[in-house]
């Protein structure tokens, strides 16, 4: 599976004001754009084109359009604030959205969310979640596009834990993943660290509280679970 992390030196200076625990919603929400623009830019740099004949104001020119059909794919709730800056470099995208979350106890994810159309109306599709942790969210939406007929799929998430790029990999390793940084691994929540805490509390302002703080009172289950992943990625 090809991993490619931005060494953009804008991505790591705005990644680092996203990790800042004084940033607030709002500008949290436009870094998650801004990143998330950067990264689009490079994740597309291999999608193919075809010839146009267009006519500039001195003379006709042949001119290059962008080939395959893109479809957009961002997981609930987090995904959402990585739609429009995506949506700005390709927007005739189709947007499709698929809902996940994460069991708490067991950290697999479970589907509630899919409208899917009944085929595959694009050729390539992007999903877009802002932490790759454990993978098992990104591995599921990937099999659910797999199934629907989705020819190529691409991975565009801000941050990963090696925990969960293996995962992916094992699952997927035809999938391009493009963040803009590999961080050292999951807390015992599986929370990546340093990463940046809860990517959706951050961007839409529902952090609970201390006891909510990722770290704080993991159950037996959970950290099973993640000394699980960290022993498979040892091998």
């Amino acid at each position: 599976m090809p991993l490619h992390v931005s060494q953009h030196p804008l991505v790591a200076h705005k990644l680092a004001i996203l990790r800042d625990k004084t940033t607030e919603p709002k500008k949290f929400r436009e870094l998650v754009r801004e990143l998330t623009w950067l990264l689009g830019y490079e994740a597309m740099a291999d999608l193919t084109t075809r010839p146009v004949q267009i006519e500039t104001p001195l003379e006709p020119m042949t001119a290059a359009s962008m080939e395959p059909r893109v479809g957009l794919i961002p997981i609930l709730r987090a995904g959402l604030g990585m739609v429009d800056a995506m949506l700005e470099l390709l927007p005739t995208s189709e947007v499709w959205h698929i809902g996940l979350y994460r069991d708490e106890r067991t950290l697999k994810p479970v589907e509630y969310y899919n409208k899917l159309p009944d085929a595959a109306t694009v050729q390539v599709c992007l999903v877009l979640d802002p932490m790759l942790a454990t993978g098992g969210s990104a591995a599921a939406t990937i099999d659910i596009l797999k199934a629907w007929g989705a020819a190529r799929v691409k991975q565009v998430s801000l941050i990963a834990a090696p925990e969960g790029v293996r995962t992916l990999g094992d699952a997927h390793p035809d999938v391009d993943v493009h963040v803009a940084a590999l961080d050292s691994h999951l807390n015992e929540r599986g929370y990546i660290v340093p990463g940046l805490g809860d990517a959706g509390d951050r961007q839409f302002g529902t952090f609970a509280g201390p006891g909510s703080e990722p770290g704080h009172g993991p159950d037996d289950e959970t950290a099973e679970v993640v000394r699980r992943l960290q022993r498979d990625l040892e091998r």
